[in-house]
C-alpha cells in the first residue's frame, strides 16, 4: 500500500467516524474537528489535528515523504478505537465471545461422544 494510499484511507475513516457519530460538519479534516470539538474527548483533538496535517501534507505537498509510518498508523488506531460509540464494541465483543464459546462446547460436544458415534454405510 503507497503512502498517500495509507493516509488517505485512515483519514477518511476518521472523517466518516466524525460525521457519523458526532455530527461533524465541514470540507476537511480540520473543519470537521472545529466543528465538534465540544463533542470530542480533549486529549484526542491535538491527535486527531497531528492526522489532519499529516493529510493534507502528504496530499498537497510534491515529494513529502512520512518519516513515522508506525506512529501515524498507531495514532490513527488509538483515535478509530476512542471514536467508535462504546456500545458498538461491547456489543461486537460480546458477540466473539459466544462464537469462541459455541465453537468450544461443539469441540467439547464432538470430543466426548466421538467413540459414541457408528458410522451408518
Amino acid at each position: 500500500m503507497s503512502q498517500i494510499d495509507l493516509v488517505v484511507k485512515r483519514s477518511r475513516r476518521i472523517e466518516g467516524l466524525l460525521r457519523d457519530h458526532y455530527h461533524a460538519q465541514g470540507k476537511g479534516l480540520h473543519q470537521l474537528i472545529s466543528s465538534c470539538e465540544d463533542r470530542i474527548p480533549n486529549h484526542l483533538i491535538p491527535k486527531l489535528r497531528f492526522i489532519a496535517t499529516i493529510r493534507n501534507k502528504t496530499v498537497h505537498e510534491d515529494g513529502y515523504k512520512l518519516k513515522e509510518k508506525s506512529a501515524f498508523v498507531k495514532t490513527c488506531q488509538m483515535c478509530e478505537k476512542e471514536l467508535m460509540p462504546r456500545s458498538g464494541r461491547f456489543i461486537w465483543g460480546v458477540v466473539w465471545t459466544l462464537i469462541i464459546a459455541l465453537i468450544f462446547i461443539s469441540l467439547g460436544f464432538y470430543a466426548y461422544h466421538w467413540p459414541r458415534i457408528h458410522l451408518v454405510t
